[in-house]
């Protein structure tokens, strides 16, 4: 049963109010699960409420018990291949790939356009497409689910997690000796590195001295950093003696059937893989990435995407609280855009924009909301998924001008929504 029905169904407004520090949410997200309200007995959440993140707990809960019932849904559209066609001429756009989830199950999975122009080679569903930051997503419900085992506390300083001082590793790409004179890196948690609460910024080599620094101390802001990622998975690695191109293959890839996605570069790829498109037209043929990266090295498709999604939509491999973390936002975001890191302005947003555990988090119309981008200069992706029926829109591309039309298509695939467009796609912000 969706929580938001079971909370607006029983029981009085003041009641909910008064029972708010006694409600266990387990299954958050509407549809997903069974949902439950009672007690927390010890040891049943599973996972550690820090003095961080508490003030988001009850922030999350109180907006559940203050919620009324949502509107009925407007039913997923299915888009037609005309519709689809014209904007992607509008904008140039050489390739797309595209899919829908509802009730936490793929619907729908098209390909459009080319994955090579010039050699007239179709767009195929099972096209490899670089995954970019959808990435970061994949590798926290790896992280997740070593939580739910009891293997890493989210909550824990990197001090206790690595069996040396995080400066003493210099060894590229987990070089981290430019911290050994700031004293705040022991401050640490995974979980903030998840939520982009670390204090870097994106890329340290976006600094104007190319060295990786500490800018605010963490958990205090959302500042989107890949060397947070990268950060994590050194911790994975070192601290827990595990191989994340393996446990994301097992945990993740495998779990949900995604026979054509991997965290590297396989030669079996070659057949059927996309050059990319940048904002030029100019081609950029497929990077093969080697080495694994927890920020982006994912090779996938759109078929194995629409399984992932809806598969992270239901939650298997999770504990119910567990999911439900991901999708909580437990760091809210006051930046205009998502970009510069640093330098992006400043916005109240209504929709409560927040950062999730690998996803970003918002209030729309029909219940909670997240979604997750991702690019390079050849190649874009954006997931928009919805609580309430348990609906997403998957969007792949080989082409970075199909940024363009991704506010429209996830507009058109799943009503209008409170989605704050011009945070993600500064383009669109009118000011």
């Amino acid at each position: 049963m969706p929580i938001f029905m079971l909370l607006c169904n029983g029981q009085s407004a003041g009641r909910r109010m008064r029972d708010m520090t006694k409600w266990q949410a387990h299954g958050i997200m509407a549809g997903y699960g069974a949902a439950r309200c009672g007690p927390v007995r010890d040891g049943e959440t599973g996972m550690r409420v820090g003095s961080w993140m508490a003030p988001r707990m009850a922030a999350l809960l109180a907006a559940l018990l203050a919620a009324g019932c949502a509107p009925p849904l407007r039913p997923l559209q299915s888009l037609s291949d005309p519709e689809v066609q014209r904007v992607m001429r509008r904008e140039q756009v050489q390739g797309l790939a595209l899919a829908t989830i509802e009730n936490g199950q793929v619907a729908k999975v098209r390909v459009f356009g080319m994955r090579n122009a010039a050699l007239g080679n179709p767009l195929t569903p099972d096209t490899v497409l670089y995954g970019a930051s959808l990435t970061k997503t994949a590798f926290a419900y790896m992280v997740l689910q070593l939580a739910d085992e009891g293997r890493l506390d989210l909550d824990a300083p990197l001090s206790r997690l690595l069996p040396h001082p995080l400066p003493a590793y210099r060894l590229r790409p987990f070089d981290f000796s430019d911290l050994a004179g700031d004293a705040r890196w022991q401050a640490l948690t995974p979980r903030m590195l998840l939520a982009h609460g670390g204090g870097f910024a994106n890329f340290r080599w976006l600094e104007p001295d190319g060295r990786l620094r500490l800018h605010v101390d963490p958990g205090t802001r959302y500042a989107y950093s890949g060397e947070g990622y990268m950060l994590l998975q050194l911790v994975i690695e070192q601290g827990l003696g595990l191989d994340v191109g393996q446990e994301m293959q097992r945990r993740v890839f495998d779990r949900f059937g995604m026979r054509r996605t991997s965290m590297h570069w396989r030669p079996e790829f070659a057949d059927n893989v996309a050059d990319g498109y940048g904002f030029d037209g100019a081609v950029q043929p497929h990077e093969r990435r080697y080495r694994v990266r927890a920020a982006g090295s994912m090779d996938t498709t759109i078929a194995d995407q629409a399984k992932l999604w809806a598969g992270i939509m239901r939650g298997d491999g999770l504990r119910p609280d567990t999911r439900a973390a991901l999708t909580t936002g437990w760091l809210p975001i006051a930046s205009r855009h998502q970009f510069p890191t640093f330098d992006a302005g400043e916005a109240e947003w209504p929709q409560k924009l927040a950062a999730g555990l690998g996803v970003v988090t918002f209030e729309d119309r029909s219940g909670p909301g997240w979604f997750k981008g991702g690019h390079d200069d050849a190649a874009a992706a954006f997931v928009l998924c919805l609580e309430t029926g348990q609906r997403c829109v998957v969007m792949l591309s080989n082409d970075v001008r199909a940024e363009r039309i991704f506010p429209e298509l996830g507009r058109q695939a799943l009503g209008p929504d409170d989605m704050p467009w011009s945070w993600e796609f500064a383009w669109m912000d009118p000011q």
